[in-house]
C-alpha cells in the first residue's frame, strides 16, 4: 500500500458537499414538518406575513413558527423581508411542496426521512445480527405510504398508469375481476371501483390496520363491489380466477417475493394481465451509478424494504433489485410476455405488464 499527498483541491470540495448534504438533510425533515402542519400550504394563501399571522392562520404556536421559518429562510424555501420582518412562499416553490401541488407534493415524499429515521436504533443493530427490522418499527409507514401512493398510483391511476395495459379501461368500463396485492387501506382499487361499478375488486394486506381503514371508508362510500381481505398474497390458493391483478410497489418488499409472482400468474385467467409498479433502477449497481434517485432509493431500501423482507425471512431483494431482476424473476413465475414503461408522472418507477398466454 502506498501513501500519497493528499489534495487539498479535492478535500475542500468534498467537504463542502459535505456540508451541502448536511444542510439538505435538515431541509428535508424541517419540509417533511411544514407538510404535516400544513404550514406550507398556509404560507401559500396568504400575502408576504410575519411569524405571529403564519402562526395564528395555521393555528400553531409562533415560536416554533418563528424557527421553522429560520430554516426556510436559509435554506432558499422561503423568501425573507428584512425591512418588514416578513415571509413568503413563491408561487413556484408551492407548487412542489403544498396539498394543491398534487401530485407533484414533494413534501410527502420527504416524510420518509422522518418515519425512517425513526428506525434507526434497530437497524443499526440489523447491521450487527442481520435478521432485519419488521414493520412495527416504522409507526407512521402506512400513514406515509398511503400518501405517497395516492399521488403515484391514485392520482395517475385512470390517465396514465391503465391506459398502458392492453385496453384495461375498455375491460374495466364493460366488467372484470381485479385483485390488487399489497393493497394498504385499498385507495386504488377504491377509485377503480367508483370509476367501473361493473367491475369487482379485491383488496389484500398484510396489515389488520391498513384493511380496517380501508373497509371504513368502502362502508362510507357504499361500495359494493369491492372485498378487502387480510391475508398474505404468498397463500393465495386461486386458480384462473382473475383478469387483472395489480401490485403496487409492493413485490420487492415480499417475504417470499418468487412465490407470489407464481401464484399471480396462477390466479390470473388465460389472457389476464398482471400490473406491476417499482422502483426504476438496474440490478447492477455499476449501472445506477448515474441514477437520479439513487442516494435516496437506497436509503429507503437499507432502512426499510430490505429490512422488512429480511425481518419476515425472505430474501432482502430491496427497493433496487431492478428491472433485470424482476424481468428474470416474472419470466420464471410464468410470464413470457413482459413489457417495461417508464411514465413522465412518476420518475421513480417502471411499470411492467406482464400477460398470462391465452
Amino acid at each position: 500500500m502506498t501513501s500519497r499527498a493528499l489534495d487539498p483541491k479535492r478535500v475542500e470540495r468534498f467537504s463542502a458537499r459535505l456540508t451541502g448534504m448536511l444542510n439538505s438533510g435538515a431541509l428535508a425533515l424541517m419540509t417533511s414538518i411544514g407538510h404535516r402542519t400544513g404550514l406550507f400550504d398556509t404560507l401559500a394563501l396568504l400575502p408576504p406575513a410575519d411569524s405571529a399571522l403564519i402562526a395564528r392562520e395555521a393555528g400553531l404556536n409562533e415560536r416554533y413558527v418563528r424557527e421553522w421559518l429560520g430554516a426556510m429562510v436559509t435554506g432558499g424555501i422561503v423568501e425573507f423581508d428584512a425591512a418588514t420582518e416578513t415571509y413568503r412562499l413563491p408561487p413556484e416553490h408551492a407548487a412542489c411542496l403544498t396539498r394543491a401541488a398534487s401530485p407533484n407534493n414533494v413534501a410527502v415524499t420527504a416524510q420518509w426521512v422522518a418515519v425512517l429515521g425513526g428506525a434507526e436504533d434497530a437497524v443499526v443493530d440489523a447491521f450487527r445480527h442481520g435478521r432485519g427490522v419488521p414493520y412495527s418499527a416504522y409507526p407512521r409507514f402506512h400513514t406515509v405510504m398511503a400518501e405517497e401512493s395516492r399521488q403515484t398510483v391514485v392520482d395517475g391511476l385512470l390517465n396514465h398508469i391503465l391506459p398502458i395495459s392492453y385496453g384495461l379501461i375498455d375491460r374495466l368500463a364493460t366488467g372484470i375481476d381485479t385483485l390488487d396485492i399489497a393493497c394498504g387501506s385499498g385507495a386504488a382499487i377504491i377509485t377503480m371501483a367508483e370509476t367501473f361499478p361493473l367491475s369487482r375488486f379485491t383488496g389484500v394486506d398484510m396489515s389488520a390496520e391498513a384493511i380496517t381503514t380501508g373497509r371504513a371508508d368502502v362502508a362510507a362510500r357504499d361500495l359494493r363491489n369491492v372485498t378487502l381481505v387480510q391475508a398474505d398474497a404468498a397463500e393465495l390458493w386461486l386458480e384462473d380466477t382473475y383478469h387483472l391483478i395489480t401490485a403496487f410497489d409492493a413485490i420487492h418488499d415480499q417475504a417470499r417475493p418468487a412465490r407470489v409472482l407464481e401464484r399471480v400468474y396462477a390466479a390470473l385467467r388465460p389472457g389476464g394481465v398482471f400490473l406491476m409498479q417499482d422502483i426504476a433502477g438496474h440490478t447492477k449497481l455499476a449501472d445506477n451509478r448515474k441514477h437520479p434517485f439513487g442516494p435516496f432509493t437506497y436509503t429507503i431500501s437499507t432502512m426499510h424494504c430490505m429490512s422488512v423482507s429480511l425481518a419476515a425471512g425472505g430474501p432482502g431483494l430491496g427497493a433496487m433489485w431492478g428491472r433485470e431482476k424482476a424481468v428474470e424473476m416474472l419470466n420464471a413465475a410464468g410470464f413470457s410476455d413482459v413489457r417495461v414503461t417508464e411514465l413522465p408522472h412518476d420518475p421513480i418507477n417502471y411499470y411492467y405488464i406482464a400477460v398470462k398466454p391465452s
